[in-house]
């Protein structure tokens, strides 16, 4: 697979997109504006502000509007089996690291569980263990990791060795480890003598993150259209990954990057709901705070052969298209699919197992549970931070989020049911209807109705356009 790495760094936002042959896979986001936070990985020196026995939770001041929220999961490993009042007390000081952003109306997530991510390992500081990741499969480099962190890591402190250790020198892992070590030995010190709250690590910005977590010997190239950002990824590639450092490429063409890429383009897909398929079919994606549930329908596609196979054929696609979708929208949360029924269940294994592949590049953790007879896929995806529809767009003042407003026939019956009631027991010679554009031109259509459902007729009836009014408003005046 080949993958690029594009990113556009200006003074109020860095984006960077993710190309996976020649396909945008993944879209990242950060503002220095606004009020969308990306606390994500900070730790801080927290408050407890209150303690709730009844939901197994407490909420911790880190010095934002809303105290955060650490549930009794997310304590210290030596504390499980306890009720969380006998762990936390009011006004205690704790270290707490981000694990989840502001979401809707969600808080932040927090946790105690403080670690530090490295290009080939995460210390873990409350942890003793030292795991390695399930992608790495040889046995014997399993073992040759593990004696290398048991060699420089002391036994009060734990490790995790990531994906892209494998195979790195004992003097890359040691060195690594002695640099997480130092910047946990400089948190703690902040830790004991602050003043709560107080941040005490600030997590690395985007393009220093993608670098570390993203760029790989499988990265074909890394361009950035920043000469400073460039610079500044420079130095931090050398210490990291130095043999990588050839991957970073500086874009200093005229043609916006992201325009040359047809970033731009697919970016503007993101914000659809309809998404079609090559063969003809069409997914529906419909975003909530609460869950997100999408539709598969074959559409155009009438297939060649039996309907058992056509559905198939679509739902595998489609199957493909959505993992694709997930990631490229940040979706997270609760997800439902609602495939095309199969009627038979080898039908439904190959879909799944379709899915399950095409979900095998996902960062974020997934759980998919088994297609139902009904053809609905549950799954739950990892969510750290708001979707990119949310991040992208607000709620819509006319129709405050629903995604849907009075139709024309509706405002007219309700405007007819108040006329009635306003005339009723006076003289009125004129009754003017002040309304937007597209209902005036319908009220217009539609006056000789409006005069036959009043029961009390005034002398005249005008129907005025305001363009001032949004789609719901009017005015109805009385003369």
């Amino acid at each position: 697979m080949k993958t690029e790495i594009i990113a556009n760094c200006t003074m109020d936002e860095t984006r960077i997109a993710l190309i996976e042959n020649g396909r945008l896979a993944e879209f990242f986001w950060d503002r220095k504006t606004g009020t969308a936070l990306h606390l994500v990985g900070n730790i801080y020196a927290g408050k407890v502000a209150n303690v709730l026995p009844g939901m197994d939770a407490a909420f911790i001041n880190i010095g934002y509007e809303k105290n955060a929220y650490l549930y009794i999961t997310d304590v210290l490993n030596q504390d499980r089996g306890k009720p969380i009042d006998q762990i936390l007390k009011k006004d205690q000081m704790v270290p707490v690291q981000v694990i989840k952003d502001t979401i809707g109306t969600k808080g932040m997530k927090i946790t105690m569980n403080v670690n530090l991510p490295g290009r080939y390992m995460v210390l873990t500081p409350f942890h003793h263990q030292i795991h390695v990741s399930k992608h790495i499969e040889d046995i014997a480099e399993q073992k040759r990791l593990v004696d290398v962190i048991n060699s420089c890591v002391p036994s009060n402190l734990g490790c995790i060795i990531r994906t892209e250790g494998e195979g790195v020198s004992s003097q890359e892992l040691t060195r690594e480890s002695r640099y997480l070590m130092r910047t946990w030995d400089d948190i703690w010190r902040k830790f004991a003598s602050a003043q709560a709250p107080r941040l005490l690590y600030k997590e690395l910005d985007l393009t220093h993150q993608v670098a570390r977590d993203i760029l790989s010997e499988d990265v074909s190239a890394y361009l950035l259209d920043s000469p400073a950002v460039h610079r500044e990824l420079g130095d931090f590639v050398e210490q990291i990954a130095p043999h990588l450092k050839n991957r970073l490429t500086l874009y200093n063409k005229r043609h916006p990057i992201f325009n040359s890429y047809n970033v731009e383009a697919e970016l503007v897909k993101l914000l659809r709901t309809h998404i079609p398929l090559k063969s003809g079919g069409m997914i529906i994606i419909q975003e909530s705070e609460s869950i997100t549930m999408i539709d598969v329908n074959t559409a155009r596609f009438v297939g060649a052969t039996t309907q058992e196979e056509t559905v198939t054929q679509t739902n595998i696609e489609a199957a493909e298209e959505v993992a694709r979708q997930l990631r490229l929208r940040n979706i997270g949360g609760i997800i439902v699919i609602d495939f095309i029924d199969m009627r038979r269940e080898v039908n439904r294994r190959k879909v799944l197992e379709a899915f399950r592949q095409a979900l095998r590049h996902d960062r974020a953790r997934v759980k998919i549970h088994p297609i139902t007879k009904l053809g609905l896929v549950e799954m739950t995806r990892e969510r750290k931070r708001e979707s990119n529809l949310v991040f992208l767009t607000e709620s819509c003042e006319g129709c405050q989020g629903t995604g849907r407003v009075l139709s024309k026939e509706t405002i007219f019956l309700k405007v007819s049911r108040e006329l009635n009631n306003m005339l009723e027991g006076r003289v009125v010679h004129v009754a003017r209807v002040q309304l937007s554009p597209s209902l005036c031109n319908y009220f217009q259509e539609h006056e000789h109705r409006l005069e036959s459902s009043l029961s009390a007729r005034p002398g005249k009836i005008a129907i005025q356009e305001d363009a001032h009014l949004p789609w719901e408003q009017y005015k109805i005046i009385l003369e």
